[in-house]
């Protein structure tokens, strides 16, 4: 069963977010390694964030720099995927990271409902995941990923 939480966590002051305008692979990088996540061949980042059912981003309303993203790609029927699902780290990363995951949920619940949605995330991550209903390793159940290059 899907938890969905119904409550929407706000997007503090000064922040923005975009369903529409995805940032350069370059940004994008930025933000990754910043958040010691790994980073990605800029072309192939370009045409991963092409190929994506969607995208959020949330930007500086001042100065217009990226500070949270996720992109999400499905099979359009069963299954969704949250990808490079990152956060400024700041005081403000655990509530960027919520409005990202609870948005994320309900484009996904309005427009596939009863898909399966699993994340690659990153520590900072699990706080927000969990308050939005994801179980860690439901059942005993254990990803595994393989780096291809």
């Amino acid at each position: 069963m899907f938890l969905f939480r119904q409550q929407s966590p706000s997007l503090p002051s000064g922040f923005v977010l975009d369903l529409e305008k995805a940032p350069s692979p370059v940004v994008l990088n930025r933000l990754l390694a910043k958040c010691n996540e790994e980073t990605h061949p800029p072309r192939q980042l370009a045409l991963a964030l092409k190929k994506s059912s969607f995208h959020l981003s949330i930007f500086e309303e001042s100065s217009g720099k990226l500070s949270g993203f996720v992109r999400v790609t499905s099979d359009k029927g069963l299954n969704a995927n949250l990808w490079n699902l990152v956060a400024e780290p700041s005081r403000q990363q655990g509530q960027l990271l919520a409005v990202l995951v609870h948005r994320s949920l309900g484009i996904l619940k309005r427009t596939m409902p009863g898909c399966s949605v699993s994340v690659s995330a990153p520590v900072m991550a699990i706080d927000a995941l969990k308050e939005n209903g994801f179980l860690i390793d439901p059942g005993g159940i254990r990803a595994m990923g393989f780096r291809l290059r």
